[in-house]
């Protein structure tokens, strides 16, 4: 699942590359990724695009008039090709194109490589009018988020806090691998219910989200798009490493299933010694 820092570096590479660019044709492979089907991506043929940013785990492309935001949803990602054709550098089972446009000579493809489609394409005048986008809760990545943003998301709330740090509408841009590593960082069990931390643990547990976040997007700007997956996982510290011995205290990561959720995590930095 794309999460914070990879679609930030994505949102900078095509903020860099793309903008200036005019949109000389658009071909949707996949129509079941349109999501504003009153303004279709075949419209955007002929504008500009001026920038791109960020927002939670989408991608707006800022238009000369409007906008493209590209939910990136569970599976989504994006591939440039600048100078070729759709697909040219891709290995034979890289995920499908669902949407190409001809960005002035550079071919900008939005992909899924899920068994179904969860990215959404939405032509719209500003980000705010998508309506995932509207409910965002506050960033971690932004300099403003504060101990009391921190503090209201979690709200006291008797809900695990794995559950809390993914639920966009509270903080954006998290998923579940940099929920992961931010309880191991903080110390604190997946399935603490937020009323039940201390303020020490918060703390640890802010200090953390701050961290982890913002330390994943200085590392991966700079990293080519089709790289940042790799470095992402390369880079984690329990997440996807059940079976592997925890680099701070060495003993052994495992894996937690729960309330349809996963979690990899650390019982002696976590829980005491005991697996949960």
């Amino acid at each position: 699942m794309p999460e914070s820092p990879e679609v930030e570096a994505l949102a900078r590479f095509l903020a860099e590359e793309a903008a200036g660019r005019e949109i000389a044709a658009v071909d949707v492979l996949e129509f079941r990724a349109i999501k504003t089907r009153g303004a279709p991506p075949s419209g955007l043929i002929g504008r500009s695009i001026t920038g791109a940013v960020r927002h939670g785990k989408h991608v707006e492309l800022v238009l000369d008039t409007g906008s493209l935001v590209v939910s990136l949803g569970r599976h989504g990602w994006m591939r440039w090709n600048e100078g070729g054709s759709a697909g040219e550098e891709s290995a034979a089972d890289a995920p499908p194109a669902l949407a190409t446009m001809d960005l002035s000579g550079a071919i900008l493809e939005v992909t899924d490589a899920g068994s179904w489609v969860s990215l959404g394409l939405f032509v719209v005048a500003t980000a705010d009018d998508v309506p995932a986008i509207a409910k965002l809760g506050p960033d971690p990545a932004v300099e403003g988020f504060t101990r009391h943003d921190f503090d209201n998301a979690l709200g006291g709330r008797r809900k695990q806090i794995k559950a809390i740090l993914q639920e966009q509408e509270s903080l954006a841009g998290i998923g579940n691998a940099y929920s992961d590593e931010i309880l191991h960082l903080a110390r604190v069990s997946p399935v603490t219910h937020a009323a039940r931390l201390g303020d020490d643990e918060t703390e640890r547990l802010y200090q953390a989200t701050v961290t982890t976040v913002r330390d994943a997007i200085a590392a991966r700007t700079g990293v080519p798009i089709a790289e940042l997956k790799a470095a992402k996982m390369a880079a984690m510290r329990v997440h996807g490493r059940t079976g592997e011995s925890c680099p701070v205290c060495g003993d052994t990561i495992r894996d937690l299933t729960f309330a349809g959720a996963s979690a990899q995590y650390c019982p002696t930095c976590q829980n005491g010694g005991a697996p949960l």
